[in-house]
């Protein structure tokens, strides 16, 4: 496992060792020591997520607040898709920013995102298999969105905003600006 530190603070990509011959491939998708040896964060993770999704497919930016605020490490299983992290933590040096990172069945990259971040992807192969841990339990009156083009986020999507489909909630998300008082 090796931890690489992305622009936002807290928020990591890891690359996992992956032993491949002629069956197939191995790795190990997640330790909890190394990855307290490698980054300091104790991490226990409560709730698996998997959702299937077609091309254009964009979910987010989603994210809970106060004691509800959800910690994720996600990944993909099969497909490919264009991850999103936003830092919604008023005191930290990064918030507003975001990082973009593309996770693959291939790559085999994952992406910590620390609470207090929001955090969406589009689906950019024909289908995907998105899996990720989250280290709180869900809990829908905590749940809240972001638009996924707030023009303060600058938010490059790379794919042609006729091929993006939202679910309805999505299309009705706040900017950023409009829900400061909630962060």
């Amino acid at each position: 496992m090796k931890i690489e530190q992305t622009p936002l603070q807290d928020c990591y990509v890891i690359h996992d060792t992956v032993l491949k011959d002629s069956r197939g491939y191995f790795f190990e998708s997640f330790n909890a020591k190394k990855f307290q040896d490698l980054t300091g964060i104790t991490i226990q993770f409560v709730q698996d997520n998997q959702s299937l999704s077609t091309y254009g497919v964009l979910r987010g930016l989603h994210f809970q607040t106060g004691q509800y605020a959800q910690a994720k490490l996600v990944r993909v299983l099969h497909g490919s898709v264009l991850d999103v992290a936003v830092d919604l933590r008023k005191h930290s040096a990064s918030f507003g920013k975001s990082f973009i990172l593309e996770l693959s069945a291939e790559n085999h990259k994952q992406l910590y995102i620390p609470r207090g971040f929001a955090h969406g992807f589009v689906v950019t192969s024909s289908t995907a298999v998105f899996f990720y841990k989250c280290d709180n339990y869900y809990n829908k009156e905590a749940e809240f969105g972001i638009m996924y083009n707030d023009p303060d986020l600058q938010i490059d999507w790379q794919l042609p905003a006729k091929d993006l489909m939202l679910s309805e909630k999505d299309k009705k998300n706040p900017y950023l600006a409009d829900i400061l008082h909630l962060l």
